[in-house]
């Protein structure tokens, strides 16, 4: 156990690599030795950095081996060439020093001679996975680090300002996310047409109105959260007034990267992000693609500000439809299982609340058992089974259903709605 009380799990060497890398730029911030990393704010920001490059970890697990790494650091300091191994006993220890060094005493890893410790690595306390060496910013680029995390950070940059240009379900759950992070509501605005949708916005403490241009003037990353058809009318609306500042997110479904550049200023930022409707309540899962003028630090700042919204992932565009029909409307194809489910057992005899509840309860663990252990679906589908038992009685009728082949056909049919719909909206860009 380690001293949050939760159980912990083996670190590797990229992970405590990148952990060592945060710590040190957040350090070198304010020209501090490592001796001053100890603040409990900084350990914050290391930690949504975490979770946003996909570890999960606390923040008292952060620490504890923050903790363990400078004891080892202070040990091989002060009995260089001991014949005994790093009195932590941590393997990759040879790979971290250099940079320990960097942070303990105030110099890049390169200036000084590398921390004199026996390279036995043989009995750790902690088993590290293998990793290859991340590369180490130069003194004269660690200004230009540090911007970049300054950028990604609501908290170390809190005039950051966000907009939403339509209120619907996505724009709501996924201004639900940020607000669950740092970000504080005066710093989000949001417009639509009516005030049908706004009410739970003002209820936020959200700041609302009914010019699009509005929002884009006061922000610095703008979600564009309209229906794929009215995208077009948007951009032409508030293009005079996008500058190089901004950031314009499209979270409508088929609308091209080429599309928002062609009908936006040339160079402008643009990045196309897919959510689904479980970001309301922080379980969502989001795909996002890069336009050509976007830049890494723009995708880092993304994730920063989306990971209280659920499983933030980064890649090519062609993966964004086919993430529309897996996840987008993917939802709506689970919860018509979990109907199915409910009513085979009302049909069985119980009662319709009681079986609806039990069904979204099979549903939610499932996937966080899922999700969780790692574990490929048909494994814990085999792990259910017994011989002749209920579980297989009940697959043998969904095959005969042909559930499999109904489910792939009903993704791939939204998948190629959804690039019909960019096909379409591309067209009428151009007239």
């Amino acid at each position: 156990m380690d001293e949050s009380g939760v159980k912990k799990q083996n670190w590797d060497v990229k992970e405590t690599e990148l952990l060592l890398e945060i710590l040190k730029e957040l350090d070198m911030k304010k020209c501090l030795d490592g001796r001053k990393v100890r603040n409990s704010r900084l350990f914050k920001v290391a930690h949504r950095r975490m979770t946003a490059a996909g570890y999960r970890r606390s923040v008292d697990q952060l620490k504890f081996r923050w903790k363990l790494l400078k004891s080892a650091y202070y040990k091989c300091k002060r009995a260089p060439g001991a014949p005994e191994p790093a009195p932590a006993r941590i393997q990759g220890w040879r790979r971290y020093e250099r940079t320990m060094a960097a942070i303990m005493e105030s110099r890049h890893p390169r200036a000084g001679a590398a921390v004199d410790c026996d390279r036995d690595d043989a009995g750790t306390e902690e088993s590290d996975g293998g990793g290859s060496m991340l590369h180490w910013p130069q003194p004269d680029n660690a200004t230009q680090s540090l911007d970049v995390i300054i950028k990604m950070d609501p908290e170390m940059d809190s005039q950051l300002k966000i907009g939403f240009i339509g209120a619907g379900n996505m724009a709501y759950g996924i201004t639900k996310g940020i607000l669950s992070g740092n970000v504080l509501p005066v710093n989000i605005k949001v417009s639509a047409p009516s005030l049908r949708n706004l009410g739970r916005f003002q209820e936020l403490g959200v700041s609302i109105t009914h010019s699009n241009v509005e929002v884009v003037c006061g922000s610095d990353v703008v979600f564009v959260a309209v229906k794929p058809h009215l995208v077009p009318l948007v951009l032409n609306e508030i293009s005079q007034h996008v500058t190089d500042r901004h950031i314009i997110v499209s979270v409508a479904a088929g609308i091209t990267l080429a599309t928002l550049e062609e009908l936006l200023p040339e160079n402008s930022v643009t990045v196309r992000l897919m959510p689904n409707l479980p970001c309301m309540v922080q379980e969502g899962a989001l795909l996002f693609a890069r336009g050509s003028h976007a830049k890494e630090e723009d995708g880092a700042l993304l994730r920063s500000l989306l990971h209280h919204c659920g499983l933030v992932e980064e890649g090519p565009e062609a993966w964004i439809d086919i993430h529309t029909g897996l996840s987008g409307s993917g939802v709506a194809f689970v919860y018509l299982f979990a109907e199915a489910l409910a009513e085979g057992a009302v049909k069985m005899g119980m009662p319709s609340a009681l079986a609806h509840s039990i069904a979204s309860q099979t549903v939610l663990g499932a996937g966080r058992l899922l999700r969780d252990t790692g574990k490929h679906p048909a494994q814990l589908r085999s792990e259910v089974c017994t011989p002749g038992g209920t579980t297989i009685y009940g697959l043998h009728a969904l095959e005969q259903g042909g559930v499999r082949a109904s489910t792939m056909n009903a993704v791939e049919s939204a998948t190629e709605r959804a690039r019909e719909l960019g096909r379409k909206s591309a067209a009428e860009g151009r007239k």
